[in-house]
């Protein structure tokens, strides 16, 4: 008893530590982007929950945005990532994990070089990088979709990230599928498509 007791102290302790380590990821996130001299919250001066205008200077610059199912389906990806390459080690290992993933493309995503390559591969002709609220919330939505995708079956997640990226791609003709094409692979043909909107 006195053994399992402490097995289970151990496991908490460790727990903690881990969830520590990811809330100090994303301050060091915030504090490099503060130090890259993107603005905290919208150049405009005032924050909103959400920005429904994807072809706008508000867009990536408040709480949320069509961009943010995205965030949640990287979350439901790093969850299998984990899942597969630390298969054993608490759900909170896996989060860090996750979290300095999706923290590592929140910095190199507000470069000058991946700006420049949205602005000439993709629609987001208008597109300066995220601020500083924008970003950080994308990471928490990120760690939601990580804790939804620990709880449900593999088959409603995967249902869900399917329905996302329909629903967005219907809705504004862009999701993270064709993001990451677009940047990879841009292809005209989808461009004219997207700017058609």
């Amino acid at each position: 008893m006195t053994i399992a007791a402490g097995t289970d102290d151990n496991r908490q302790r460790w727990a903690w530590f881990w969830l520590i380590a990811c809330l100090g990821v994303v301050a060091i996130q915030i504090l490099t982007q503060y130090l890259m001299g993107r603005l905290w919250i919208c150049e405009c001066g005032y924050v909103k929950l959400w920005e429904g205008v994807v072809k706008s200077s508000g867009n990536s610059q408040h709480i949320t945005d069509w961009y943010t199912p995205s965030h949640i389906i990287h979350g439901f990806l790093f969850y299998g990532l984990g899942h597969l390459l630390l298969r054993g080690k608490p759900l909170s290992a896996r989060l860090l994990l996750a979290t300095v993933i999706e923290s590592a493309w929140e910095i190199a995503e507000n470069t000058p070089m991946v700006i420049n390559r949205y602005r000439s591969a993709t629609i987001s002709l208008d597109y300066f990088g995220d601020s500083i609220l924008n970003s950080t919330m994308d990471t928490l939505a990120m760690a939601s979709g990580f804790l939804l995708a620990s709880r449900l079956p593999m088959a409603v997640t995967v249902a869900i990230a399917i329905v996302l990226e329909l629903f967005t791609a219907w809705t504004v003709r862009d999701n993270l599928t064709l993001n990451v094409l677009m940047l990879v692979w841009p292809l005209d043909a989808v461009k004219a498509w997207q700017a058609g909107l």
